[in-house]
């Protein structure tokens, strides 16, 4: 392949690397050759992972390059000391009442001390390695993905250095727009640094990636030449997702009878942030009020649930209807999505929040299931879930209306009629959007 159709990727999340951070470059490294594109990946040697999932290196293309750099974090020594760094490095926060003084004090030297996150050691030893990378290898094209935001930096620093390379910086979250930024105890002088550096980023990349709607429309306001392209989910999803929906009526009520249970399922980690207590508190006055859904009904966890909210759920009346499964491999987290009626997806509450999209939202969106979602008002999901009528959409403050919802699905699912959905899904499927990728990438090299 022509050396100007590279690409080098600059992510610090690959396999083993588990959770939804890893998947968006994966599959787009899977398909961009389709598209006249070589990805080269360019991730660290040794990094510390929060959670690690070791079958998707089994996804890996095998021609794929790898290049590798050791990086060193303090998150290594930081959990010695105390247990909150583990969820702090996945993401995870106590807030409130349920902070103790050495978890605001990690949380306070995290976002002052290391700007713009833990991750920052690896910038000035990554740009020194990858200029000379470069131009050796006549690269003029790279992505720099994000969180960590300081691989951004990375971008920034080669810009700088190489002023004929192109590169995109692509946002898988926002930087000082993500809800738990508030949390994060900056004094007045990090907070400035923190946005300057984001600024910073915006006006100098080629092209900025949001995943979602609301997200690009935010960076354009704040200087990127910024552009959607959501996430989305893999071929192998849908179709096995097709061979469920082309089952016949009867074999799909022989399949629903199959299943014991109506079963409610949470995939993915699951914070304080992002707790949807009126649901919970839904469920508990359907199991106090309906006999016959306390029967039938399970509360499923798949991967990684805060402690104080999983302990909420177990002293209460649902703690028979409970199964926690605890983290699993990505394929087995897909065959409990698949064997779900109902599933759940939560975001921030706050209106900052809108253009938030999380992955696992696509991969729901594959499997048929009804979705039933929690975040703020007119946010990206619900117009995602409106447009594949695949669910309904809840403000945190909403509570009469749960219960309606569940139990019309529940009472679905007990007299055998189907409850999935049936909408064109197919824009959101991974080579669609690597293919809107690689026209992005064509783009910039005219």
């Amino acid at each position: 392949m022509e050396n100007s159709k590279k690409v080098l990727i600059v992510t610090y999340y690959w396999p083993p690397a588990g959770g939804p951070g890893v998947q968006r470059w994966l599959k787009f490294a899977k398909y961009l050759p389709e598209f006249g594109w070589e990805p080269i990946i360019y991730t660290p040697e040794n990094p510390s992972y929060p959670l690690v999932d070791e079958t998707l290196t089994k996804e890996v293309p095998k021609n794929l390059k790898i290049v590798k750099t050791n990086i060193w974090e303090p998150y290594q020594i930081a959990e010695k000391f105390s247990k909150s760094n583990k969820k702090f490095k996945g993401g995870q926060f106590d807030v409130g009442k349920n902070q103790s003084f050495i978890s605001k004090l990690s949380i306070f030297i995290r976002g002052n001390f290391f700007i713009p996150d833990a991750r920052k050691f690896w910038i000035k030893p990554s740009i020194k390695f990858l200029k000379k990378y470069l131009t050796e290898n006549q690269i003029n094209t790279i992505v720099t993905t994000g969180p960590p935001h300081s691989l951004h930096l990375i971008g920034l620093g080669l810009k700088k250095e190489l002023p004929n390379l192109k590169w995109i910086a692509d946002f898988r979250d926002p930087w000082t727009e993500i809800s738990y930024y508030k949390h994060l105890k900056l004094t007045s002088s990090s907070d400035k640094k923190h946005r300057q550096l984001e600024k910073s980023v915006f006006e100098n990349a080629d092209l900025t990636l949001a995943t979602s709607y609301t997200d690009a429309e935010n960076f354009r306001k704040n200087g990127a030449n910024a552009f959607c392209v959501t996430n989305g989910f893999d071929e192998n999803v849908e179709s096995l997702n097709r061979k469920i929906v082309k089952n016949d009526i009867e074999n799909s009520i022989l399949q629903i009878h199959d299943s014991a249970k109506f079963t409610l399922s949470y995939v993915g980690i699951l914070e304080q942030l992002r707790n949807p207590e009126n649901l919970w508190k839904s469920l508990k006055e359907l199991c106090e009020k309906q006999p016959d859904f306390a029967n039938d009904f399970e509360l499923k966890f798949v991967g990684r649930i805060d402690d104080k909210i999983l302990n909420n759920i177990e002293n209460s009346v649902l703690k028979n209807n409970i199964k926690n499964l605890g983290y699993l491999a990505h394929d087995e987290s897909v065959k409990e999505m698949e064997n779900s009626d109902l599933l759940l997806i939560t975001n921030f509450p706050n209106e900052s929040s809108n253009g938030i999209i999380p992955g696992k939202l696509f991969e729901y969106l594959a499997t048929g299931k009804q979705i039933i979602s929690f975040g703020p008002k007119d946010a990206d999901v619900e117009t995602i879930l409106d447009k594949t009528k695949a669910g309904k959409h809840f403000d945190y403050s909403e509570s009469g209306e749960i219960s309606d919802f569940i139990l019309s699905l529940y009472n679905d699912w007990k007299s055998g009629k189907s409850i999935e959905n049936s909408a064109n899904i197919n824009e959101f499927s991974r080579k669609e959007l690597t293919q809107k990728l690689a026209q992005l990438l064509t783009d910039l090299k005219r």
